[in-house]
């Protein structure tokens, strides 16, 4: 009997222990599901191992930020149940490896993962070697800091940060911190002093973090989530909203949400353009690439607001594209883990290039680290640039100094020369092309015919020199990891003279195209046959060189009235280069003028002193090179 009354406690003691199991499962499972992340580390870490349990911690860990934790969950639950890592679970696995620097492990999955080779240690390499410019980080001396991120200039000195600071504050259930709020400080250096926060008309129980500032520091767009949450995909979720604020009397009032929110997605993260007229932010609204893109609408004079746009593929990811800054000369800086990069969330910046982005390059190994990086803004006169990063655990503001990488001498240099004399050609044009053949810089050489552009690592570039009288040349060549850092580039132009048995200077020195003589009937503009077979030797040339212009001429001897004869050499001149337009010659290379009786090749400017032949060489069409 002792013996069956043993077994029955035991039995209920199990089943005690099972039902408190499950409710415990339940209850973790609830709390992951709300975001709760660090009760849920708390919560799984107790419960007995299992694959949903080690799943759900390893995805807790990495949401927190907890990279090596998060690793060795992944690896645990790879290592007992093979087939558990589902595609987003092996990006994240990755990510966790990269955050701990284990490259080699992290280029496995990266590899499986995007279907193609993956070396970590190679692109850093290649980034140390490639990357324009070196950042001198040190971390903001910021009294009573408490995961503080987002720095923003107002005006002068005033900046203004979020903060957890607020113990007064709810805890946010994600990271067991306080709700964010944001404050205003004066930054003297590397050190924020006079730490203020924001009034309650700001700051609130929910988030308020990424303020931005425009006119004068007069209006503020910032972020607050909403105190509402909506059900998305079964899930409770509270997104974030953009708002906009104005100081009247030194107080901040008229907080207004924007008009292009949505209760549904979050639209965080605003920067403002120089001119006021462009807001840029992040948006996980329908439509994008992925989990978080960058956007731009504009912002019209009656103060309503354009359509959201999209920035493309070529800033966009499948993952999180986040924190977009505009600077002031409209280069983009922005963070996201969707590109190869160090580990988390990565700072690149994108030139604009004829009112698009160009292809965004990683800010380098000096700024970004194996976490998060994001948040960076910089004055581009000063060098002086601020950002925020989780590298030490918590977020904290930095600074770096940004310079040349000296590693890196990314230019083309070079001289133009004749290419038959070879002797200096100063005062050449020379241009630099982006890979669309768009002139993104050029120069006149100097006296001593040289010139040099900054170019950038990962990049396809022509240099083309043009000079007047001269066929232009162009030289194609890139900066990629199998091309030079630094490119010498000699520019040898051929003159059309020398191309050309036909293009000679004439008395005056200026260089013509010499072609049979043209004639025109009695008092008439009309191109004859003969006339026309002439012509289409100069529209052969014409075809051959692309870039020569020529101004076509007509002139008369002295018989008769010279208003008569300037009126009939405009007609002919005019004649024969809508002949040579007929011809395909494009009508912007040409120019038709007529000198009358002005411009005679002998003595004959007065009438009865000469015999017709004589006369009759001042009669003639001329075909000028202009360029």
């Amino acid at each position: 009997m002792r013996l069956i009354i043993t077994l029955l406690m035991i039995a209920l003691l199990a089943g005690t222990y099972s039902t408190a199991q499950n409710l415990s499962l339940k209850k973790t499972d609830q709390l992951f599901k709300n975001q709760a992340y660090t009760e849920a580390i708390v919560n799984y870490k107790n419960l007995e191992t299992s694959e949903e349990v080690l799943q759900k911690l390893g995805d807790s860990y990495y949401y927190t930020n907890d990279f090596e934790n998060a690793a060795n969950t992944y690896t645990k639950l790879k290592d007992n149940f093979s087939s558990s890592l589902d595609k987003d679970r092996m990006y994240r696995y990755a990510h966790s490896l990269l955050g701990i620097k284990d490259y080699l492990a992290a280029d496995v999955y990266l590899k499986t993962y995007y279907g193609k080779d993956w070396n970590t240690e190679e692109f850093l390499f290649e980034l140390e070697r490639t990357t324009p410019h070196v950042f001198e980080v040190v971390p903001i001396i910021n009294k009573g800091s408490k995961s503080d991120f987002g720095l923003s200039f107002i005006d002068g000195k005033n900046v203004a940060f979020a903060s957890s600071r607020n113990m007064d504050r709810p805890v946010f259930s994600w990271n067991g911190l306080p709700y964010l709020d944001l404050y205003e400080a004066e930054l003297n250096g590397t050190t924020l002093s006079k730490v203020t926060p924001l009034s309650e008309e700001i700051n609130t129980d929910l988030h308020e973090s990424n303020a931005v500032f425009t006119n004068k520091g007069k209006v503020m767009y910032f972020n607050r989530n909403n105190e509402k949450r909506v059900k998305i995909d079964g899930d409770r979720v509270s997104n974030i909203q953009l708002y906009r604020a104005e100081k009247v009397d030194n107080k901040w009032t008229n907080v207004t949400l924007l008009p292009f929110n949505n209760e549904l997605y979050s639209v965080e993260h605003p920067s403002i353009s120089k001119d006021g007229k462009t807001l840029y932010f992040s948006s996980n609204m329908s439509g994008g690439y992925g989990e978080f893109d960058i956007y731009k609408i504009a912002i019209n004079e009656d103060g309503s607001y354009g359509e959201p746009i999209n920035l493309g593929n070529s800033i966009n990811t499948a993952y999180r594209d986040q924190f977009p800054y505009i600077s002031d000369i409209n280069t983009l800086y922005y963070a996201t883990n969707g590109k190869q990069g160090l580990g988390g969330l990565d700072l690149h910046r994108a030139n604009m290039v004829n009112g698009e982005f160009d292809t965004p390059i990683n800010l380098g190994t000096s700024i970004n680290s194996s976490n998060d990086d994001y948040a960076f803004v910089i004055d581009e006169a000063t060098n002086e640039s601020y950002f925020s990063s989780n590298r030490d655990g918590l977020d904290q503001l930095y600074t770096g100094k940004r310079e040349e990488n000296i590693l890196t001498k990314y230019q083309v240099v070079g001289v133009v020369q004749d290419s038959i004399s070879r002797k200096t050609l100063p005062g050449s044009l020379v241009s630099l092309l982006d890979e669309r053949g768009v002139v993104i810089d050029d120069m006149i050489t100097g006296n001593d015919a040289s010139y040099l552009f900054k170019i950038e690592p990962n990049k396809k570039y022509t240099v083309r020199a043009t000079r007047k009288l001269y066929i232009p040349e162009n030289v194609d060549f890139s900066t990629d990891k199998n091309g030079k850092v630094s490119h010498d580039i000699f520019l040898t132009l051929l003159s059309y003279q020398d191309a050309e048995e036909t293009i000679n200077a004439d008395r005056k020195g200026e260089v013509q195209v010499e072609l049979e003589q043209i004639f025109f009937d009695f008092d008439q503009a009309v191109i004859k046959p003969e006339a026309a077979a002439t012509l289409d030797d100069l529209v052969a040339i014409m075809n051959k060189y692309p870039e020569m212009h020529v101004e076509v001429s007509a002139h008369t001897d002295v018989r008769g009235p010279s208003e008569y004869n300037l009126t009939l050499s405009n007609q002919r001149a005019a004649s024969t280069m809508k002949y040579l337009i007929s011809q395909g010659i494009d009508e912007n290379r040409l120019r038709s003028i007529g000198y009358g009786e002005m411009q005679p090749l002998n003595e004959c400017v007065k009438e009865g002193i000469c015999i017709d032949e004589e006369y009759e060489i001042n009669r003639r069409c001329e075909f000028k090179v202009m360029q």
